[in-house]
């Protein structure tokens, strides 16, 4: 069975009604995105981080996976599906694909903050936190990845990315970090495909195909 790797990105989600910074000339959900997402702003302001994710998993919880989504989970029929998403939330794992790495952290979680090993599942009906919240006798903090920290689950993507027999990049832009960095893990002769209804440019071998995730998706599934 042939291995095939998605790199999705914030396009993958848009049709679940998930928002992103980008739609919003640098304010996500009308807060400066450097006072919510960056290591500095969680060492400035906790509480203000913490109310911020504690409200973006309220919305994730009144989102579904879309059909994208579940046209991955249907291609595990006949591929072995290895999925690496920069988004946080939590749709690729409720629409059932069986292989997701986190890029950048997971919204339904946190984690130690004096014990980066330490990471907690929160509850749908418990996953409000603040600077005061502590569970088994840790205080914690979103476990998201913020501007100006390493990310640590690069380097077991480009591994991922170089076992690829087929790489599928989905609603995410080819020349921002870490998508475009992972074209070059790819071995040669690799196909390459690009979805996304605003394509960026694409490096030379790379088959564009200009539609939503949903819609594109459906359409890779016959081409392969």
């Amino acid at each position: 069975m042939k291995r095939l790797v998605i790199s999705t990105g914030a396009g993958m989600s848009a049709e679940s009604g998930i928002s992103t910074f980008r739609d919003a000339g640098g304010l996500w959900e009308n807060y400066p995105v450097m006072d919510v997402c960056s290591a500095e702003g969680f060492a400035r302001n906790p509480a203000l981080v913490h109310k911020f994710y504690s409200e973006r998993r309220a919305q994730l919880l009144t989102c579904s996976p879309n059909n994208g989504h579940r046209a991955l989970v249907e291609l595990e029929k006949r591929f072995e599906v290895m999925i690496i998403t920069q988004n946080v939330d939590n749709l690729h794992e409720r629409a059932g694909s069986s292989n997701v790495l986190h890029l950048h952290g997971e919204l339904m979680k946190v984690r130690a903050i004096d014990d980066d090993s330490k990471v907690f599942t929160l509850r749908p009906d418990r996953c409000v936190t603040t600077p005061e919240t502590i569970i088994d006798g840790h205080h914690v903090r979103p476990h998201i990845v913020f501007f100006q920290e390493a990310v640590p689950n690069f380097e077991p993507a480009t591994e991922i990315v170089r076992s690829a027999d087929i790489l599928a990049i989905i609603g995410t832009s080819l020349v921002v970090y870490p998508a475009a960095a992972l074209l070059h893990y790819v071995r040669t002769g690799t196909p390459i495909y690009y979805i996304d209804p605003n394509p960026a440019e694409v490096p030379p071998g790379v088959t564009v195909i200009r539609a939503t995730a949903s819609e594109g998706i459906r359409q890779l599934a016959e081409i392969i």
